[in-house]
């Protein structure tokens, strides 16, 4: 039996973590390191200044990435791990070239 891949969940139309968003970090052309940083920078900063509301991180696609995405599944290892105490939900944008996050 084939293993499934374990997703966050798909937020649909009504929800408003699909909405604008309040900030927006866009992350093209930055490294690991940096994209890793700069994540953690601004959720911390959004927490304290904007709590409860939606932000979007823009990762994109990966599709420019010789192997592969490499900063999607960086952020998303992030709001999983040492940011999950800026938010309280997160999920892919629309596109799926990002995330949209709620500030805890």
């Amino acid at each position: 039996m084939a293993r499934g891949r374990s997703r966050q969940p798909q937020f649909d139309g009504r929800d408003d973590l699909l909405d604008g968003g309040d900030a927006t970090l866009d992350l093209h052309g930055s490294s690991a390191d940096e994209a890793r940083a700069m994540v953690r920078r601004f959720l911390g900063a959004e927490s304290r200044s904007k709590r409860g509301r939606v932000v979007h991180i823009i990762t994109g696609k990966g599709k420019g990435s010789r192997n592969g995405a490499v900063l999607r599944p960086l952020v998303a290892a992030e709001l999983r791990g040492a940011c999950a105490r800026f938010v309280t939900e997160w999920g892919p944008d629309v596109g799926e070239g990002g995330f949209k996050v709620r500030l805890r």
